[in-house]
């Protein structure tokens, strides 16, 4: 008999034992003790190794900008609800202009599912709440941690107006020490087709580029400073130029970074 095919036999041989003496011993624990303890004991296991209820609430920027007058107020906060493998996923971002009136508004809410120790697959809504630019979208994207622990927030939108548009976030943290957080940040905007009406061109539409620089007097609790580089490309830029807009601008950032 060739020694792979002795190997195999063996491995289930084996397995098959095992099977049968974990079955025994669950059968003869269950002789000795009342069944609906034992269920009680094995609900409570498997809580306790990845079936907890657990929830996280960040807001990542809570920031002024120094470009635009009084200078635009930005917010972006997420945060999650659920255990180990599924969660409900919320995302919100925006930003409002002397006046208060919001430019830019949206909130998304995602069911997540862990389909790696590191990614997670996402799929909901996402609602654009700015007076001029309502709509609907749905969401499909991934987010996690990539290899030399980049932080990266990826998603397809289609709405309801059937125009599709994609959007990748990474982010990457430098200790300088332990409370004190070097961020450089990135973000691409790309759109599939022409929406004139939201002055949004196909191709790559916008890209931002920045550094915060924060301090965690709690890990709660970081006010920040940085810099912040928004450009408009492309077609988008074409559109901005019409409307009277620059389509590039550059911002020194200050804010607050808040968890719970």
């Amino acid at each position: 008999m060739k020694p792979a095919i002795r190997l195999f036999i063996l491995l289930v041989v084996g397995f098959q034992s095992f099977s049968a003496v974990q079955a025994q011993d669950a059968a003869g624990v269950d002789s000795q003790y009342d069944s609906r303890e034992m269920e009680k004991a094995r609900k409570a296991l498997r809580h306790h190794h990845g079936g907890q209820i657990n929830y996280f609430l960040q807001a990542d920027r809570l920031e002024f900008q120094s470009n635009g007058g009084s200078g635009p107020r930005l917010f972006e906060a997420q945060g999650w609800v659920g255990g180990d493998y599924q969660k409900f996923w919320f995302k919100t971002e925006g930003e409002s202009a002397e006046g208060g009136e919001f430019e830019e508004a949206e909130i998304q809410g995602l069911y997540s599912r862990a389909v790696s120790p590191f990614f997670d697959f996402q799929a909901g809504v996402r609602q654009d709440l700015a007076p001029s630019a309502r709509r609907t979208f749905g969401v499909v994207g991934f987010q996690g941690l990539a290899p030399y622990w980049l932080e990266i927030d990826t998603a397809l939108f289609v709405s309801h107006e059937g125009d599709v548009s994609a959007r990748l976030e990474a982010e990457y943290e430098l200790r300088f020490t332990q409370r004190l957080i070097f961020q450089p940040r990135a973000e691409l905007n790309l759109a599939v087709q022409d929406v004139e009406e939201l002055a949004i061109g196909s191709g790559l539409s916008t890209a931002e580029v920045g550094a915060r620089l924060r301090y965690e007097f709690k890990r709660e609790f970081a006010p920040y400073l940085g810099i912040s580089w928004t450009r408009a490309t492309g077609r988008t830029a074409q559109f901005t130029l019409h409307r009277g807009e620059d389509p590039g601008s550059f911002s020194i950032v200050a804010g607050l970074r808040l968890w719970f």
